[in-house]
């Protein structure tokens, strides 16, 4: 924390600078052995009652009275980044949003209403880039009845940690009682050393997931709405190849005969951005380069459609592929929440 010329530590924000990004110094409760002092990085999302609620990159919310504080700045809303294609968050996350398509959207405003039969939280929950067009409390109602008559749970996607990011929207939900269930990180990187990293014998490319890459596939019980969502029998792929829309592959390591393949992935190109997803292996085969021989398969593939940045999604507790993508190249650029309405 910054020392000011007095020789003193000092509190440089107010209430008028809610929506801001800040670094705020405050005291320990003196009750509870350990440091003195705690440092909070984030966006000031609200200043009412005597109490700050920052939200943190991560997503997480904090709580200060203000007379704990002792110091306090508002801080660059965008730090530099160190590695990676510069991007906006709203520029990855229509990127994100074409490669896993729902079945069924509709606008609300400027917000996405997205839904897929429930098949996983990306293709069934809001999208809210924008304004929705009325006041968040009656946009939320409706978005409760949307989802509600299609007896599906109301979602909305949020992201923290980059500018432009919905650190305000975090904290309006959480005061209006709506649950944090799932937070995980977009990370991006460049697919040309990927496509370095290994040959990518024996990788094989499809324009569907056939019924062996299937046998692979996490999800169970796969149905024919999963398929649309995934790139089965959508118009995307022909779309692309005529320049309509992004491109979609899926690759496949093949197993034992008769088994399921040893690993599997897909990949989305849609303009300068290549999007990795689905990447698996069989347990009994992990750590013998097949994850990266099937990520170099498919990044060779994005650079031949002309793709020059990459991203993907990974779970905060997945060490094993934070682990596996930081030495691609990734890092992260944003974190990414699922609200749901209770």
């Amino acid at each position: 924390m910054e020392i000011y010329g007095t020789g003193r530590l000092e509190v440089r924000i107010t209430a008028a600078d809610v929506g801001k990004r800040v670094s705020v110094r405050r005291l320990n409760d003196p009750a509870v052995p350990g440091e003195k002092f705690t440092d909070t990085v984030g966006v000031l999302a609200s200043w009412d009652d005597g109490v700050l609620l920052i939200t943190r990159k991560s997503g997480e919310t904090v709580h200060i009275p203000e007379t704990s504080l002792v110091a306090g700045k508002v801080v660059p809303a965008a730090p530099a980044r160190r590695r990676g294609p510069a991007a906006t968050y709203e520029e990855l996350a229509r990127v994100a949003t074409r490669a896993w398509r729902p079945v069924e959207s509709e606008r609300l405003g400027e917000w996405e209403l997205r839904a897929a039969s429930g098949f996983t939280r990306r293709a069934n929950s809001v999208l809210p880039l924008g304004d929705p067009g009325m006041p968040l409390e009656a946009a939320l109602d409706v978005v409760r009845r949307w989802y509600g008559d299609r007896g599906l749970p109301a979602y909305v996607q949020t992201a923290t940690g980059a500018e432009g990011t919905q650190e305000l929207l975090c904290a309006e939900l959480e005061r209006l009682g709506w649950v944090r269930e799932v937070s995980a990180e977009m990370w991006v990187g460049a697919p040309a050393p990927v496509a370095d990293l290994d040959e990518g014998a024996g990788v094989v490319l499809s324009r569907e997931a056939d019924e062996a890459w299937l046998a692979r596939y996490q999800r169970k019980g796969v149905s024919e709405v999963a398929l649309k969502v995934l790139g089965r029998g959508s118009p995307r792929s022909s779309e692309a190849e005529s320049g309509g829309g992004p491109s979609v592959w899926f690759a496949t390591v093949p197993g034992a005969a008769g088994g399921a393949p040893a690993a599997i992935g897909r990949c989305v190109v849609d303009g300068r951005w290549a999007g990795f997803a689905a990447v698996e292996v069989d347990p009994a085969l992990r750590r013998q380069g097949l994850a990266t021989r099937v990520m170099a398969a498919l990044a060779r593939r994005a650079l031949d459609e002309g793709a020059s940045a990459a991203w993907l999604q990974v779970e905060t507790e997945n060490a094993g592929a934070r682990e596996l993508y930081a030495g691609m190249g990734f890092a992260a650029h944003h974190a990414y929440h699922h609200y749901r309405a209770l």
